[in-house]
Parts: structure tokens; sequence; C-alpha cells
């Protein structure tokens, strides 16, 4: 077997700058530690990361925790385009993930707990809204860093956490079809882990506000967030979108479903009514009329999460409770009857 001795002369270094290269030490330029790791990776070497772990006291491992319906890509499928860009912000940075939940299913025992006194992970990305009481108290009291990311609580406070302005996202959507001159706008909602889709309500009637446009709250439906719900509630409920000229559908998963739903009743998206979306998800620009959405900025919010874990793991002098909100834009396409030849390819 390779050995670190074997490394340093591949690399032309000594064996300590081999050793402290593979345990990330702050002291090697990332150049050096870059080289270093890749000569190991050629030559197959195993690094022992549960003797790293006894002298550093570091596993490299970050665990990230998920609501419990996030396998259900009917609900969350803009969570599985998240996850990946948590393996690429963390990967970029050497570090492996976790997955897991807040309880074992089977057993009912406490994941997070288990993580913790097991010293599997340096740190937590937390994807949920909240924790129960007693988990946040352990949380807390392990002193291991943790960030909340994507859902935003207000009843939680001092928490590092980086999460979407949800209720500018429901303001431009909806500003957007008032601005093409669209008065009758139904909005379809859910009643999602968090806040985020009240924020996403309420940006809605505050555009309307704004405009001088009085809320009908018959005008705003709810269903379970599905494709097959939105388009089954359309089709039974058909009378719902008379005098209606647009749609703010707080999903994109939603916005398909009505879409779908729309074709079977030979009403035309676009000409007949305009739709916006919510989270740009991929399946958005698969079929015509390619969706108009409003996109959350999923990069950005989770290399800003990985970035803040990283420094509290890096540090135990940093202080704790930062919060990070970010605003989404709106992507222009098709579905919204707005969309020109000349339009910006951002927008597209």
């Amino acid at each position: 077997m390779i050995t670190t001795k074997d490394l340093a002369r591949l690399a032309g270094v000594s064996q300590s700058t081999v050793s402290r290269s593979l345990n990330n030490s702050p002291s090697i330029s990332e150049k050096t530690r870059n080289r270093i790791l890749q000569i190991a990776q050629e030559q197959g070497f195993e690094f022992n990361a549960n003797a790293r772990g006894l002298s550093t006291n570091r596993t490299d491992t970050i665990g990230i925790i998920y609501p419990e319906d996030f396998t259900d890509l009917s609900y969350h499928l803009f969570l599985s385009f998240l996850h990946n860009d948590l393996r690429e912000s963390l990967e970029r940075k050497n570090f492996d993930m976790i997955t897991s939940f807040a309880q074992n299913r089977f057993s009912g025992a406490n994941n997070i707990k288990k993580l913790i006194i097991q010293r599997k992970v340096d740190g937590l990305i937390i994807v949920r809204s909240r924790l129960d009481p007693e988990t946040m108290t352990f949380l807390q009291g392990s002193g291991i860093p943790f960030v909340f990311l994507h859902y935003y609580d207000p009843s939680i406070e001092q928490m590092d956490r980086v999460y979407t302005d949800h209720l500018h996202g429901g303001m431009i959507a909806t500003e957007h079809l008032l601005s093409l001159g669209h008065k009758r706008i139904l909005c379809i909602t859910t009643a999602g882990e968090g806040t985020e889709y009240e924020y996403r309500t309420d940006g809605y009637r505050l555009a309307l506000q704004k405009y001088g446009i009085g809320i009908d709250e018959k005008l705003i439906l709810q269903n379970n967030g599905s494709f097959k719900a939105t388009y089954n509630q359309f089709l039974e409920e058909p009378d719902r979108i008379k005098g209606v000229t647009a749609i703010f559908a707080q999903k994109d998963i939603m916005a398909l479903g009505v879409i779908e739903a729309l074709a079977q009743m030979n009403i035309r998206v676009p000409k007949d009514i305009a739709m916006v979306g919510y989270d740009n998800i991929e399946l958005g620009t698969y079929f015509r009329p390619y969706l108009t959405t409003v996109h959350q900025p999923r990069e950005q919010i989770t290399r800003l999460a990985c970035e803040r874990l990283l420094e509290l793991i890096a540090s135990k002098r940093v202080k704790r409770g930062k919060e990070i909100k970010i605003r989404p834009k709106l992507i222009i396409r098709e579905s919204c009857g707005a969309f020109r030849d000349d339009t910006p390819m951002e927008q597209q």
C-alpha cells in the first residue's frame, strides 16, 4: 500500500506537508493541497478518516437534514435540485455528505442526536423550517455548528439561516401579470412545510393592493402541491377560472398541471390565459409553452449556506445568528405572453 512517505516523494514535498494537506490544514496553500490530493487519488491512496478524526477532531463530513417528504418528487422536486447544488458546493471544498432526516421512521430514534453523539459530522445544514423543541435544545447545547437552509420560520431567532425572499417572489410574479394588463389573476398555492407559500401569497396580495385592485379570496386556491392534484382540481372545478385572464401558480409543477388541465378544456396558454410559475425547475423548459417563472437562487443560497457553515466550523469565535436573505428574479418565457425574440438570454 502506498504511504504518506511515498506521496511526499512523488510530490517533492515533506511528509508533514502531505499530512497537513490530507487534513485540510489552512497552513497549506490550496494549490499545493489540490496537487497532493490529485496525486493521492491517482495512486489509489486510502486515507484513514477514523485516525484523522481522532487526531484532529474533524470528520470533513456535513450532515444534511431534509423534511420527511423529501423523496416525494411530486411535492419537493425543487429540493432534489437543491440537493445537487449542495453536493457540488461541499465537494468543491473536499467535504463529504451524510443525508438524513430528523427521525428514524421505524424506530423513532432521533437521527440528529445520533449524528452528533457518534461524532459523524462536523456540522449540519438543516433543510427544514424548524425542529421540535427538544432537538433544538440539544442541538444548541451540543456546540456543533448548523445552518438552516431554504426555509424561513420567523419564530426562530438568533439562528444562522440562508433563504429566499418569497414575499418579493410573490410580488414580482403578480406585478408582471398586472403590468401586462391582467386584473383578474388566480393564485394557486399549497400548505407546505414552513411559511414560504404564505409569503408568496402575501406578495400576491401586496401586488394587487399596489395596483389598486381589490383582493378576491375566492381567487386563491389551495391543494397539496402535486401535478395530479392541481390537474384534477381545475378539471373538476372549471367555473373557478371564469373571467380569469392570468394565473400565478406558486410551484412550477403546479403550473404544469394547470396548463395540462386547460389544454383538456381547449383553453390555450398564453393566448387565452397567461401563466407564471415559481421555482424555475428544468421541466418548465421541456414542454411548450415554455414556462415563465420565478427563479429561486438555488446555487447562491446553497453556496452561501455552505460557506457560512464552514466558517463556523473553522472558528468557534465566529458570532452565530447570521441571517442571509436573497431576492429571486423573474424568468420571462412564453407562458405569460410577454416573450419576444429579442428578449435577453438571461430572461429566457
